[in-house]
């Protein structure tokens, strides 16, 4: 593994001018920092525009036959103010003239929204005195829209084999014809991931507007933990439910080549921020959880028969009606006479007498049973399987809180507890699990 460092900076780290030169001091102090990934300008104050909305909204413009220079203006005078307030020497009005021509004569949405990372890698590689590379000349998709994980990996690692310092902007790449192709919202987090890879760096540091993770949600627990150390397959346990600052499929890449990654505050750039590793050794000094996170809106589909067991196929029977109507399963806690499957509320209520029509048809079960507005919470942590008692500490917590438990879910791996509550409980079992633990 070389010495090298990736840094991915967010749209809040180059939201503006003043930004760019916190982000230049940041490169500047790690002669090891040679690649960086970009995303567009977002917010500079509550009521402000992200560059990319106003791009999506240029594009719906042209669809509709509406005149779209106004919001296109407003694009230009960003990255113009950036550029003036920075002494820029690039020729960002030749750029910006043929943006604009593209998305008058009818470009598709992918290549809009990505013109805001595209742009704002021009600007800052002209600021470094850094090389450009323009992402859809090395990150590829194939005809499905998935992206070529081997391919790109070759062609980044051709590209960048010089060692010179380079900018590769965030979120975007190409269908193998070179027609634009975005990844989903928060994509450029897996650019820097794709980077990292493909150059073997020893950090990708991905920079953002938080000084890392933290063990639980702060609009939730008062002042809760930082994490200054997490594995990956924590981190995807915590991610699944919506408590990361990372895009969840940017953990892959560089999970597989077996590189940490660092969260840092581009406005705190001296906290040492949340690392993310393959492997951690247990610590005596680590709480016994790492996090705890967790969701509203589920519904749990509870089905009872008896001698359910004895029954060739019929947990098949049961998931192929959701999969027939196209609604993804969450989790599967089941008994010797019952099966229960979770499921997102939103996605199950559409078809909810369709799917229940046809288990009914297919296994002739003895009851069924949906419970609506349910909370799924999972308590992760390498350490729960070093201690004992992990369990009943965490539901003599929830008992002393008053809490109903209604569907339990343990991994075989012992990383993770599963809970589900009342949408009513969601935030009460939260504070509970968190203050048995940490509040000791």
């Amino acid at each position: 593994m070389s010495n090298k460092i990736v840094t991915k900076f967010g749209g809040s780290s180059l939201a503006d001018a003043g930004q760019f030169q916190k982000v230049k001091s940041i490169l500047l102090l790690d002669p090891n920092r040679q690649y960086v990934v970009p995303s567009a300008p977002g917010r500079r104050f509550k009521e402000d525009d992200k560059v990319t909305d106003l791009l999506y909204r240029c594009c719906r413009q042209v669809q509709a036959g509406e005149d779209f220079q106004d919001t296109f203006d407003l694009i230009a005078a960003r990255y113009m103010d950036i550029a003036e307030e920075l002494g820029l020497t690039v020729d960002l009005g030749a750029a910006l003239d043929e943006v604009n021509e593209r998305i008058a004569a009818g470009a598709n949405e992918d290549y809009c929204a990505s013109r805001g990372e595209y742009l704002n890698g021009l600007l800052l590689a002209d600021y470094m005195g850094w090389r450009f590379l323009d992402s859809a000349e090395v990150i590829k998709f194939d005809q499905n829209g998935l992206l070529d994980a081997e391919l790109t990996n070759r062609l980044m690692s051709e590209r960048l084999a010089d060692g010179i310092p380079t900018v590769v902007p965030g979120f975007f790449g190409s269908y193998y014809d070179g027609t634009v192709r975005t990844f989903s919202r928060g994509g450029s987090d897996i650019t820097g991931a794709i980077v990292a890879r493909a150059v073997n760096a020893a950090v990708y540091e991905n920079w953002t507007d938080v000084s890392g993770f933290l063990m639980a949600d702060p609009r939730i627990v008062d002042n809760p933990r930082e994490i200054s150390g997490i594995t990956y397959m924590e981190l995807r346990e915590l991610s699944y439910m919506g408590a990361s600052v990372l895009h969840e499929d940017a953990m892959f890449p560089v999970h597989k080549a077996g590189i940490p990654t660092n969260i840092r505050n581009t406005n705190n750039p001296t906290h040492p921020g949340t690392i993310i590793s393959l492997d951690l050794p247990y610590d005596e000094a680590h709480p016994t959880i790492t996090g705890i996170a967790g969701r509203k809106g589920f519904c749990v589909i509870s089905i009872a028969k008896a001698m359910m067991n004895t029954e060739l196929g019929f947990s098949r029977k049961v998931l192929s009606a959701f999969e027939r109507y196209g609604v993804s399963i969450e989790h599967l806690p089941t008994g010797i006479d019952t099966m229960c499957v979770v499921v997102a509320g939103d996605a199950f209520a559409p078809v909810k007498d369709k799917i229940i029509n046809r288990i009914v048809e297919a296994t002739n079960p003895d009851t069924i049973t949906v419970h609506d507005n349910m909370s799924i919470i999972a308590t992760v942590g390498r350490g729960m399987v070093h201690n004992c008692g992990t369990a009943a500490k965490l539901f003599g917590a929830m008992s002393k809180a008053g809490i109903n438990v209604r569907m339990i879910d343990q991994g075989s791996s012992e990383l993770s507890i599963i809970v589900g509550v009342d949408d009513k409980d969601y935030e009460a079992t939260i504070k509970a699990i968190y203050g048995a633990f940490v509040n000791q």
